[in-house]
């Protein structure tokens, strides 16, 4: 089975590569996403609309979903131009279950406690799991794209690296607009063509969306989740999801035989894992992804972080010194964009920017020296 997260952007796969200021990537706005002439595929489009027919697509349905569709420059220059980002775990644990991303989760948790238990109850799934994946996934359906799905899809598998695939979902979205689920111009999603509140391929959404509300409809992009969050649920029901266990923990602290013991970074908390970690990578097929899921439910649930200490990094900079570092460079007036304690180009080009105006050897590199240099 395809995994429905093999090309889409999130904190799993490409792990923050599209980040800004260490949240969940946002797709581009749809102004930036403008088609553009295109000859070539607009002879792509003409034979594949003779394919799409040959698939049980009516002409009907083709013609409605490339009204207003064309080609988008902007789609391919981030396919072949993605970063892969290999954080820490404890960098992007600071990201994934950071104290905001928490108490959001706890909010939506209560706001939409009803729907998600009655969610938990036919699918077994737990309902703070449900609600971690949709803030790793959108934060918490802010994030959900606007790129028109078929001009995204359509451009990818004329001008992409993976032509086939990309026709494939190209084929599912068809289908999608075929059954009634939405409508082309409702049809938004990631540039890469993941869409709703949790990100789903089409061809994903296509074997596990159900309709939870029952309005004939499996609506994972209106601003009502309730389709989205029961279709999360069952995919991963689906995929082996083990009713009253739990996904995993630091080890020592959860109980019964798991089937593994990882120590995904030293020094560093080691993580017991059960069967229910390997369904979350079933979804997203990282261990820190899977990680990231399982311990910020736990933290929406009420529970504690992680009780061994990272440490120092190769700088000799903790997390919260990291922390300090950021807010002193803003205070200083030079803005980090945040204060997750996580490194990236904004934190580096304001170290820069500091370094150059006093003097210093521009490196853009955090340091104890430098920590103290801002009054730490």
């Amino acid at each position: 089975m395809i995994n429905r997260r093999t090309f889409s952007i999130g904190l799993g796969s490409t792990l923050l590569a599209a980040c800004t200021g260490g949240g969940v990537p946002s797709s581009a706005p749809a102004s930036r996403m403008r088609p553009v002439p295109n000859t070539g595929w607009d002879a792509w489009v003409t034979n594949f609309k003779g394919r799409a027919v040959s698939q049980g697509i009516s002409q009907t349905t083709i013609d409605r979903a490339f009204v207003g569709a064309g080609y988008l420059p902007d789609v391919i220059e981030r396919d072949r131009n993605q970063v892969e980002f290999k954080r820490s775990l404890e960098d992007y644990l600071a990201i994934a279950a950071s104290d905001e991303r928490i108490s959001t989760g706890q909010q939506m948790l209560q706001r939409y406690g009803p729907v998600l238990s009655q969610i938990e109850s036919q699918y077994g799934v737990d309902k703070e799991v449900v609600v971690a994946v949709w803030g790793l996934e959108s934060r918490y359906g802010e994030r959900r794209g606007d790129v028109p799905v078929v001009s995204a899809l359509s451009t990818l598998a004329y001008d992409g690296r993976r032509g086939q695939f990309f026709e494939s979902q190209l084929v599912a979205a068809m289908k999608i607009l075929q059954n009634g689920d939405t409508t082309p111009a409702n049809m938004t999603g990631s540039w890469a063509g993941a869409m709703g509140h949790t990100q789903f391929i089409p061809t994903s959404y296509l074997a596990y969306a159900v309709d939870f509300t029952g309005d004939g409809r499996r609506d994972i992009w209106s601003d009502d989740p309730t389709d989205s969050l029961a279709s999360t649920a069952a995919y991963l029901s689906r995929a082996g999801w083990v009713r009253g266990q739990p996904w995993g923990g630091e080890a020592g602290t959860v109980s019964g035989t798991p089937v593994a013991v990882l120590q995904p970074q030293t020094p560093g908390p080691r993580i017991a894992v059960f069967r229910n970690f390997q369904v979350i990578k079933r979804y997203n097929n990282s261990d820190s992804y899977a990680i990231g899921v399982g311990h910020l439910s736990d933290r929406i649930a009420g529970g504690a972080p992680f009780q061994t200490s990272f440490g120092p990094d190769a700088t000799g900079l903790t997390l919260e010194d990291r922390k300090d570092l950021q807010r002193r460079l803003t205070s200083a007036g030079y803005d980090t964009q945040g204060a997750d304690g996580v490194i990236g180009k904004n934190t580096e080009a304001a170290i820069s920017a500091y370094q150059r105006a006093n003097g210093l050897p521009v490196t853009g590199d955090p340091s104890v020296t430098l920590l103290r240099q801002l009054g730490g």
